[in-house]
């Protein structure tokens, strides 16, 4: 895989690269557990998990009047997904082998191939987890349906997307700051357990609990993913189009720092580390 080649056509190269990123994406999901059987039941584990802590909360808080009506564990399992396939992906582009990884040494490898690879590997791991835990709520506990399916799929796309551009900002900053970096992912993390806003309904916020949670792209692609999941609900206080915006802004400066990261940082750096 990772041998010099001669020169070859556009459509080779293509060709030769998407094998180069397939391999790359098998080698991430990977990283976590050996298996990958047990990788993903771990994923799955965190999920189910997750989805048990709120719904409890939301029980003993006596929070489930302010749920939308409906299924109410599929209102809990709508943020967290979401919630989940964002971090997940931010986490893995920004922990992504940059340009001063000894992976870039060999001849294929590139950055380019490294954060798309991370970002599909987060992506394969986090739909098929969603969809093992929906399965089996849909066959042991009672059916499940959506409104609009694809609508929801969409929201859950633009989370990811969202987090793969917010990782690629940390990933290119690393070599900068590489104490300070895997601090502020973290606490980007954690700072998102609450300003996801996955616990609550843009509708039935009070405008000045609103403005706290409205910057936040995930904020907004959760509220919609509901819209469109539930009959019942019809956002009105967050959109669609602001988590793209927002997307393809981190995305721009995240290009153009790793760009310009790539053309100056050194090996050298972390000689002394």
């Amino acid at each position: 895989m990772f041998q010099q080649r001669a020169p070859k056509t556009g459509a080779a190269s293509v060709l030769s690269t998407l094998d180069v990123i397939f391999h790359v994406t098998v080698r991430k999901m990977r990283a976590n557990h050996g298996n990958p059987i047990i990788g993903l039941l771990i994923n799955i584990l965190q999920i189910a998990m997750m989805v048990a802590i709120f719904y409890l909360m939301f029980a003993i808080l006596g929070m489930r009047s302010s749920a939308v009506r409906g299924n109410f564990l599929l209102y809990v399992m709508s943020g967290i997904f979401m919630f989940m396939t964002h971090i997940k992906a931010m986490g893995a582009v920004g922990g992504a082998e940059g340009s001063t990884s000894p992976m870039m040494q060999h001849a294929p490898m590139n950055t380019v191939v490294s954060i798309v690879a991370s970002a599909l590997a987060a992506l394969y791991t986090q739909i098929l987890s969603a969809g093992v835990v929906l399965y089996v709520y849909h066959a042991a506990v009672e059916p499940l349906t959506f409104q609009h399916p694809i609508g929801v799929l969409g929201m859950l796309l633009v989370s990811w997307a969202s987090g793969c551009a917010i990782g690629l900002i940390f990933m290119a900053a690393k070599p900068w700051a590489p104490n300070l970096m895997p601090i502020l992912r973290q606490v980007y993390m954690r700072a998102n357990m609450i300003a996801s806003g996955k616990m609550f309904l843009a509708n039935t916020m009070p405008t000045s609990l609103l403005k706290m949670f409205d910057w936040n792209p995930l904020f907004h692609t959760i509220d919609q993913g509901r819209g469109f999941m539930f009959l019942n609900y019809n956002p009105h206080y967050s959109s669609i189009s602001y988590p793209i915006k927002v997307t393809l802004c981190c995305l721009m400066i995240g290009v153009l720092l790793e760009y310009f990261t790539r053309k100056h940082a050194s090996l050298s750096w972390a000689a002394g580390k």
